[in-house]
């Protein structure tokens, strides 16, 4: 089995690529050799997502474009989308010689083994832990990696087939974290994206004991409050540092320059208490990824979620007021059921009132098996695209304007690629992301500098991080000049 080459196809989001490296790895150590070309490879995994509808047709073109293009490769069908109807696809997709889900991805070396012993391997895992273990190899550009932290989510929203693909809620030990987190820092990253379904959630699944000894965190956050958390004024003085913060703090403990940024945190139980620790330690970005999905109430009541118009901009301004330089990411959701042009104005006025930074504006899925399909007043197709394109025209507009503000000061920035010439030679243009770009999902700041200094030419390569004076904003990217 030495000799085989495998091809990685990836698909989905974050935490799917952290399982693509998990798989990478796995079979580097039982001697597969990487490739970067399909039709040099033995072995074609398409790692899938199975989230959205667009998003499983995506993966399945993908998977049926390499069955006929590479017949002679073995095709291994990995992730969401094998996770979530491996039964179905056992008997009604031939085009996969075989398909291993999410659960456990230890079932990766005996699917592989099968597929070259002519066996047709069809392998799911109960939904328990989470699934770590050493990257070898990283998808993420130089410098930069994603570090999950829980797995599943408890939050059932109407909307999201999440519980149904990744189970329930569970977090990692916190030690294991930050032992993940040092090797990272040692092997070079910079940046480490902390990622999960919802952060807020950490240590709060039913199986989580880290946490449990004071307090059942679980039923404080899902049970006990019929309003988010951040309202109770007093909640952090009755129940203490929520499991979040004891984490990012024992991050803080940390020694080294680094940038620690924390994505996906669930608005309803937003963790306020983080908000102090992080202003104490400038390595953590003051950049929020909180997808509220509307602004309208009635329809986050739909959705099984628990804030509000007031209640959403009310944590805005919770967090400007510790960070006023802030970056705000969300996510909207138009077209969920029920939802009329009255309730789509309101969330235009929702994302006018916080200004976001950045925003993705997705048309409502509709997903078998959650509570969302059955219910009536479906929106057409049609009128979703039409109310996501005026929000996205929107948030442009607000992102435009935020990127001016921001234009005129000096930033680390942390180098992606190096622009070249068609004959290969260097153009005297890097491109980077500052603290407010997330990797994948933002903008980029362009780096320009001198070919004639030799310093720079030296110092500004992928992984480094450089400082530059950030002179203009251009559409969604910052143009920028290096300082030395």
């Amino acid at each position: 089995m030495t000799s085989k080459k495998f091809f990685l196809d990836q698909h989905g989001c974050a935490k799917n690529q952290v399982d693509g490296e998990l798989i990478m790895s796995r079979l580097l150590r039982l001697g597969f050799e990487q490739v970067f070309e399909p039709e040099k490879a033995d072995l074609i995994i398409v790692n899938s997502c199975g989230f959205i509808e667009s998003a499983k047709k995506e993966s399945l073109d993908s998977l049926i474009g390499a069955r006929s293009a590479f017949p002679n490769a073995k095709i291994l069908l990995a992730g969401c989308l094998a996770e979530r109807y491996a039964d179905v696809f056992k008997k009604d997709l031939p085009e996969a010689d075989g398909i291993v889900g999410n659960g456990n991805l230890e079932l990766i070396d005996s699917a592989v083994k099968d597929l070259f012993e002519e066996k047709r391997p069809v392998l799911k895992a109960e939904q328990k832990g989470v699934c770590c273990g050493e990257r070898n190899s990283l998808l993420s550009f130089k410098g930069s990696a994603f570090v999950k932290i829980t797995e599943g989510c408890d939050n059932k929203c109407s909307f999201c087939a999440i519980p149904v693909i990744r189970g329930k809620l569970r977090s990692r030990n916190s030690d294991e974290i930050v032992s993940e987190i040092k090797s990272l820092l040692a092997r070079g990253i910079f940046e480490v994206n902390l990622i999960g379904q919802d952060l807020a959630a950490y240590g709060c699944g039913e199986e989580d004991k880290e946490f449990s000894s004071e307090k059942n965190w679980h039923e404080i956050i899902y049970k006990n409050l019929k309003n988010p958390v951040y309202t109770e004024e007093n909640f952090y003085e009755k129940n203490g540092d929520s499991p979040l913060c004891r984490l990012i703090k024992k991050i803080s403990a940390l020694e080294g320059k680094f940038w620690i940024r924390l994505l996906y945190i669930h608005p309803d139980h937003f963790n306020k208490d983080i908000l102090e620790v992080m202003k104490n330690d400038s390595r953590f970005l003051p950049y929020f990824d909180i997808p509220f999905q509307s602004g309208d109430e009635k329809i986050i009541r739909a959705m099984n979620r628990k804030g509000s118009f007031e209640n959403y901009t009310s944590l805005i301004k919770t967090i400007r007021s510790y960070f006023p330089e802030s970056c705000i990411r969300t996510t909207f959701l138009t077209g969920f059921p029920g939802e009329t042009d009255e309730n789509a104005l309101r969330t235009e006025e929702f994302l006018k009132s916080i200004k976001s930074d950045w925003s993705g504006c997705f048309p409502y899925s509709r997903e078998e098996d959650t509570a969302a399909y059955k219910m009536k007043s479906q929106v057409s197709l049609k009128k979703a695209k039409t109310r996501a394109f005026r929000l996205e025209e929107m948030q442009h507009e607000i992102t435009s304007e935020s990127l001016k503000m921001r234009c005129g000061k000096i930033y680390d920035v942390l180098i992606e690629e190096i622009i070249e010439n068609k004959d290969g030679t260097d153009e005297g243009l890097a491109i980077g992301r500052a603290w407010f770009d997330a990797p994948e999902v933002d903008g980029a700041f362009v780096v320009r500098y001198d070919l004639d200094n030799e310093k720079a030419v030296k110092k500004i390569i992928p992984g480094a991080v450089v400082k530059a004076k950030a002179l203009a904003a251009s559409d969604v990217d910052v143009d920028g000049e290096f300082l030395e």
